[in-house]
């Protein structure tokens, strides 16, 4: 089995475990303050990390260059506009579309790897991100009882808009990622993904800091104040993008991204037996679409 998949595995694992002790926030903060918790939290797990495999490995930093600079500035920012506008669309009637269109983010993370680095899928594997793309478009219309006319018809829509754009910006996230990465004159992937976490990392807790203070100090103090629940979802965030990135690093952007959708299957046994959430028949459907995307993916690579 490529490394990368079980890499993959663990690193949605580990996401879902992160939205799940993220859960514990709410009432605390915004949907901002908790994804500044994730970088802040786990900016320092990550330094750890990367001074952990310097000493043990005798590995040696990679020297950034422009290229890479670039990749991690444009995917860090991408990645926190996605939140913004994800955050955004919530504030809107009929943010239920708004949101299943931005679970658009793997086919446009497959176009822009393609555009941007070259990374082409197969005719199989682009066929499996197609069919798992339905689960999760089903799931998410399920969970918001949204028919098939509405989500039709609201294309055009600010909403909709805004949901795509969420997606496009974490699909340029991702490929920015991988990019970084793959500019650096590295060792090793390990060290080279590291790097660029942390690098990346750095940038949004920079970038979230200053935005908080101006615009959402509550949130700030809220972030420091909750320390111990806020420490748990840094470690899982940091762990769970040190997958990510590793994975990123080795493989396709979409390929991962693809395979990363078994987070939702994650979220479902945590919300049926630890949360106690009912699952309808729809969502029931779109769990065996990701689930038949995810192994048809692993086939057809």
């Amino acid at each position: 089995m490529p490394l990368w998949i079980p890499i993959t595995i663990a690193a949605a694992f580990l996401q879902n475990l992160r939205s799940t002790l993220q859960k514990k926030l709410t009432g605390e903060m915004s949907a901002m303050g908790a994804t500044y918790v994730r970088f802040a939290y786990g900016l320092p797990v990550a330094a750890l990390y990367l001074a952990g495999l310097v000493f043990f490995t005798g590995a040696t930093l990679p020297e950034p260059n422009a290229a890479f600079l670039a990749y991690a500035a444009l995917g860090g920012l991408a990645q926190i506009w996605g939140t913004v506008l994800l955050v955004a669309i919530f504030a809107w009637r009929n943010f239920a579309v708004g949101n299943t269109y931005s679970k658009t983010e793997t086919i446009q993370t497959a176009l822009f790897g393609a555009i941007v680095l070259g990374d082409l899928l197969s005719f199989g594997a682009f066929l499996a991100i197609l069919v798992s793309l339905a689960g999760v478009v089903v799931i998410s219309m399920a969970q918001a009882k949204l028919t098939l006319a509405a989500f039709v018809r609201s294309l055009g829509d600010k909403p909709t808009l805004m949901g795509i754009g969420s997606g496009a910006c974490y699909g340029v996230a991702a490929v920015c990622y991988r990019g970084a990465s793959l500019s650096l004159e590295r060792p090793d992937f390990l060290t080279a993904a590291a790097y660029t976490l942390i690098v990346v990392l750095a940038i949004q807790t920079v970038a979230m800091t200053l935005w908080l203070w101006w615009r959402g100090p509550a949130d700030l103090r809220a972030a420091f104040a909750t320390w111990k629940v806020s420490s748990a979802v840094g470690l899982a965030g940091a762990l769970a993008s040190m997958g990510w990135f590793t994975a990123m690093t080795i493989q396709n952007a979409a390929y991962v991204r693809a395979l990363g959708q078994i987070e939702l299957v994650f979220t479902f046994i945590s919300s049926h037996f630890i949360f106690g959430e009912r699952t309808n028949r729809l969502e029931f459907i779109g769990i065996a679409l990701v689930a038949g995307g995810i192994l048809l993916l692993l086939v057809a690579r």
